[in-house]
């Protein structure tokens, strides 16, 4: 069996592994390390919790355990897609450089230009950054690139998930084409193996697992929701979050909630702390230092869930996690892969349960083609406890419509001999009502001059047309109090054929 002191590591740096507890490398430390020490590119493939940060780390320190960084001017960079994940692989040349004099310096947001500018100034060997926020000090003239020797990507389907890839790009630009490249991603979308292309010179391809599997130690679980009432969609599915975790009792020593909205995971924490669970939201929209204090107190476990979104779904390594929640199906596949790749970490157990609604069906068919496997379903625990006719209605609304339909329709055709006789009653004097109505106006409607005294053929008009304008001139005028004449029509008053002469004589 390979192990450490095999790889040709610095003194100092074996040193430094054996105090940290380690002693057996994994397959894609084992297999990327020995070239990295020759000077080779390299591209290794592996999923998350694999130990591939320290995959690069170690070889970095060797290499640059010679030598001494100028003024903005760092040696080596390393490039991440989060700020968690940056500060993580900062930790790690922490514990295993602390035996040789390495500087190095943490570019990324939300933290002061000043204090890293500072740094930079006094030269480092190595400079880990997200990024934008190298681009940013590289185009405020604070930084030069030429002296780059090693230059490591991590996480880089990640970094295509997030839009980084015009910026990687542009980095490489920045670099000296003479620099060593270190290339890691848990899986190789066509775009990622288009840049390992252009950008890598001949490199040795590690891959130790199946692109986006999961791992056999992680008990999986679906469940298949769906809300009572369209607007009740939020409180019920939080209601089955609090009931698969108080479900799994004394085994859930902490947990990951993972949301595929930040706004979602806000609403998920405030609920879950109002109803006394101990929960902390961490997203990319809050203050790096609040998102630092979160994290830490979820890795010492004085924070119980962690409450995020995907910014903590890749790199971020807490061992002890024992329980992962997907509060949302994610909306890229291999999203999953990384989420669940929280728990079951370091040869542990984990659980990983899923919530599924409708509208998620078509994603959650994307994750089992991509892992090869269906997930188990899981009965909702909320159903248990209902009597057995409302939870088939909640299930099948639409059977509990259409059964109802029935009964409306018997009433409307029940014969008026089954009515009681108070209602036939009723009925009939309301329906006299409007004949007595109707027979009031008949005198005035007589001494009006009568328009159908002519044949109907002689008018000229369509009849039917003719008795469609008359049922819309009475509905009209009903409300003036009878018809109204409107013009002549048919009738002509004899005074109006006499002369002018004559209608003088007659007076």
């Amino acid at each position: 069996m390979t192990k450490f002191s095999d790889l040709n590591l610095n003194p100092k740096v074996l040193k430094a592994v054996e105090e940290a507890g380690y002693e057996t490398p994994t397959p894609i430390q084992a297999g990327a390390i020995p070239p990295a020490l020759i000077g080779r590119d390299v591209l290794g493939i592996a999923q998350t919790g694999t130990g591939k940060t320290a995959s690069f780390t170690l070889p970095m320190i060797t290499l640059l355990a010679r030598g001494r960084a100028r003024a903005r001017m760092p040696r080596s960079l390393v490039l991440c897609p989060t700020r968690e994940l940056a500060a993580q692989v900062a930790e790690n040349f922490d514990t295993y450089a602390k035996h040789v004099k390495l500087t190095k310096a943490l570019l990324i947001g939300g933290v002061s230009f000043k204090e890293q500018d500072l740094l930079i100034d006094k030269g480092v060997d190595v400079l880990i950054a997200t990024p934008g926020r190298l681009l940013d000090h590289f185009e405020r003239g604070k930084l030069i690139l030429n002296d780059v020797k090693v230059m490591v990507v991590d996480e880089a389907d990640r970094m295509l998930d997030m839009g980084f890839i015009p910026d990687i790009e542009r980095i490489f630009g920045l670099t000296p084409f003479t620099r060593q490249t270190l290339f890691f991603s848990a899986t190789m979308a066509p775009e990622i193996e288009r840049i390992t292309n252009t950008f890598l010179s001949n490199p040795e391809r590690i891959e130790v697992a199946r692109q986006a599997t999961t791992s056999e130690n992680i008990t999986q679980a679906v469940v298949k929701f769906k809300a009572s009432r369209k607007d009740r969609e939020g409180s019920e599915k939080r209601k089955l979050l609090r009931t698969l975790i108080d479900a799994e009792g004394e085994k859930l020593t902490n947990g990951i909630i993972f949301c595929n909205r930040k706004m979602d995971v806000d609403i998920v924490a405030k609920s879950l702390k109002k109803y006394g669970y101990d929960a902390a939201p961490i997203h990319g929209d809050l203050d790096q230092s609040q998102r630092t204090r979160t994290l830490d107190g979820f890795r010492e476990g004085a924070l119980k869930i962690l409450v995020a979104s995907d910014v903590a779904a890749r790199g971020l390594d807490v061992p002890s996690v024992s329980h992962v929640f997907n509060y949302d199906v994610p909306s890229h596949a291999e999203d999953y892969v990384h989420r669940i790749g929280r728990t079951g970490r370091a040869g542990r157990d984990g659980t990983a349960i899923m919530i599924c609604v409708p509208r998620d069906e078509k994603n959650l068919e994307d994750v089992e083609r991509l892992v090869q496997n269906e997930i188990p379903r899981m009965d909702n625990p909320l159903s248990k406890g209902k009597p057995q006719d409302e939870a088939k209605a909640e299930s099948a609304p639409s059977e509990a419509a259409e059964t109802e339909k029935p009964k409306r329709s018997r009433s409307r055709s029940r014969r008026s001999d089954d009515k009681p006789k108070e209602a036939v009653q009723s009925t009939e004097e309301t329906a006299a009502q409007p004949v007595q109505e109707q027979a009031a106006p008949k005198p005035k409607a007589e001494s009006k001059p009568k328009r159908d005294e002519k044949p109907r053929e002689s008018r000229g008009h369509d009849n039917s047309q003719k008795g469609r304008n008359d049922k819309r001139g009475r509905g009209r005028n009903d409300h003036r109090g009878g018809n109204q004449v409107v013009g002549l029509g048919d009738h002509t008053p004899e005074f109006i054929g006499l002369s002018f002469d004559d209608r003088r004589n007659a007076t």
